[in-house]
């Protein structure tokens, strides 16, 4: 059996299997990170919101097993409309990305099971979120990642080169909504150590980073789900074929 072909990716059709990736989604943004939400059920164990029947539930598994292992949910334009917005507008002005006139792609609640994390079961998944990309003619994804912590001074360094190194050009620069807003240069860049400040950013921001993605103004401080959010926002458009082949898993 291939790398590959070890893992199985789908959407989500039945509702147990809705159920398998909110228990998985649990396990990781509940029990490991501390998060908590109005429609969270801790005795079934699954973290849901009022969003869930909108998105598209992109789900992991291994071959031969119907066990969810990885999740990312997906909502497009079209499904935002019927849905009365993005989640992500809780967060940030989206208005850049909704008046850019290209089709968006908002990603979320990305997690794997720790047994799985740092091998090709990510790749596998991005494998399945670059196929819906292709299918559905997207030009820009976007979505909140997370920081583990609400403390913004522990994280001066990492938002500072967020900020300094990677912020989003004017056209595509979305903003954290004015009562939460928290700056992110926090540090000025002559005073940065950019690689101690790398080390402390997490491996799917990095991901996204080096896929040529950009981060929005501000961050957001979740204390619901004991996070401080940043806003990452990628052109498949001005993705190189480097970066395209390793978006789609294959070797760089």
């Amino acid at each position: 059996m291939t790398p590959s072909s070890r893992f199985t990716v789908k959407l989500a059709e039945t509702d147990a299997e809705l159920r398998a990736a909110q228990r998985l989604r649990y396990d990781v943004f509940v029990d490991e990170l501390g998060g908590d939400g109005a429609m969270v059920d801790h005795d079934a164990r699954l973290e849901r919101d009022r969003f869930d029947p909108f998105f598209d539930h992109m789900i992991l598994s291994e071959t031969g097993s119907e066990a969810v292992i990885g999740v990312y949910r997906l909502l497009r334009g079209d499904m935002a409309l019927r849905a009365g917005g993005f989640y992500s507008e809780a967060e940030y002005d989206l208005g850049p990305l909704r008046s850019c006139g290209r089709p968006v792609l908002e990603l979320g609640r990305s997690c794997l099971h720790p047994d799985f994390r740092g091998g090709m079961a990510m790749h596998r998944l991005w494998e399945g979120l670059a196929d819906y990309v292709a299918r559905h003619r997207i030009e820009i994804l976007f979505g909140v990642a997370s920081f583990h912590g609400t403390d913004p001074e522990k994280l001066a360094a990492p938002l500072s080169l967020l900020h300094h190194r990677h912020l989003a050009p004017p056209g595509l620069r979305v903003r954290a909504q004015d009562d939460a807003f928290q700056r992110m240069d926090l540090i000025a860049p002559e005073n940065l150590d950019r690689r101690a400040a790398m080390l402390q950013v997490p491996s799917l921001i990095k991901a996204y980073l080096r896929l040529g993605g950009y981060v929005g103004e501000g961050a957001y401080i979740d204390y619901a789900f004991n996070t401080t959010d940043v806003c990452l926002v990628m052109d498949t458009a001005q993705m190189n074929d480097r970066q395209a082949r390793r978006y789609r898993g294959a070797p760089a």
